[in-house]
């Protein structure tokens, strides 16, 4: 395999990221793979203030194989701000090979020159593997329970 580098992101990845998620999107059972929205999301994504979000790419021979992103939030419990981490991707057929370490190290990395006190992270309970290489990385489980609710899909009302 070529050598990976990581590097920002920029609209021209747009294609190959959503590719990407296609494949995180068939392994989480709350979502779906749907390139227009995918789309959609990451070039809200790459058009925000680069100091509240950030979409990081590793390329080998000219191509994208993986991705990650983060988004900044505000704590009251951490009384500053904390990032939210996202769609860390690589490439199905290459996985295995330090490309996802090399992508959460510079996730990590943006977040502590940013000064965030915290990252976390959603990951599918039944995928294994991804909770496997996030415990390996020092990422531990908390007591919280994600929940979600989808105001603009028709439903009764509260």
């Amino acid at each position: 395999m070529e050598p990976v580098s990581i590097r920002a992101a920029n609209a021209t990845d747009v294609p190959e990221l959503c590719r990407l998620l296609g494949q995180l999107f068939r392994l989480e059972a709350d979502f779906s793979p749907d390139p227009s929205r995918q789309a959609k999301g990451l070039e809200r994504l790459l058009a925000a203030d680069p100091s509240r979000a950030a979409v990081f790419v590793a390329e080998a021979g000219g191509r994208v194989v993986g991705m990650v992103s983060l988004q900044v939030l505000v704590s009251t419990a951490e009384g500053g701000e904390v990032g939210l981490l996202e769609d860390l991707i690589v490439d199905e057929s290459l996985r295995g090979r330090g490309i996802g370490t090399a992508l959460l190290a510079a996730a990590e990395g943006w977040a502590r020159s940013r000064g965030l006190l915290r990252l976390q992270l959603l990951a599918d309970r039944e995928n294994g593997p991804a909770l496997g290489f996030y415990r390996a990385r020092r990422w531990g489980p908390t007591q919280l329970v994600a929940l979600r609710r989808a105001h603009w899909r028709p439903g009764p009302p509260d």
